[in-house]
Order: C-alpha cells, then structure tokens, then sequence
C-alpha cells in the first residue's frame, strides 16, 4: 500500500498545527506527529474504517480530527484531515 496526501488536507494539517501551536508553544508539532502517525497506519490498515460521506474516515488517537481517504487499487488517498467539533454538514461540504 501506498498514501498519497493530497493538498487539501496539507493545508488542513498546516491550519491544525497552527491553531494547536497558538494554543502552547511546541503542541502544533505533537499535532503534526500524531497525525502523520496516524496517517502512517494506512500503510497496514488502509480500507477497514468506516466509510462516512463516501470516504473512508479514520479517526486520529489523540486529536478530534478524522483523516477522510479514498482508495485506488494500492493507494491511500488522503483527501481532507478535518477537525471533528465542526458542525458535520460544513465537514461534508469539505469533502466534496
């Protein structure tokens, strides 16, 4: 298996690190490990999670995020990572 990160969701994981970063001085790059661990996991586990507004959605083990994916033969395809305390018809607004 592969992943692909598409830029939608860099710019979402730039804008969580961000917020997080504001929130307490190194946090936005503990944001940043933790999701591109998770993001990691699709190496083995790609295509098991639950499929929410047509994508495959992971949610992250340490943040209220939750990582949308497509799959493509053998690619992980990381469309949004996307802050789960938002209201779910903005979230599936995002994804589309």
């Amino acid at each position: 298996m592969r992943i692909k990160i598409l830029s939608s969701a860099i710019d979402d994981l730039q804008a969580g690190a961000d917020f997080y970063e504001h929130q307490s001085e190194g946090l936005g790059n503990y944001f940043l490990d933790s999701m591109f661990s998770d993001i990691d996991s699709l190496l083995l586990n790609a295509g098991i999670h639950p499929v929410i507004f047509e994508h495959f959605r992971l949610l992250s083990k340490r943040f209220p995020y939750a990582i949308y994916y497509k799959l493509d033969k053998d690619l992980a395809i990381v469309r949004r990572v996307l802050d789960m305390r938002r209201d779910p018809a903005r979230i599936e607004r995002s994804l589309d």
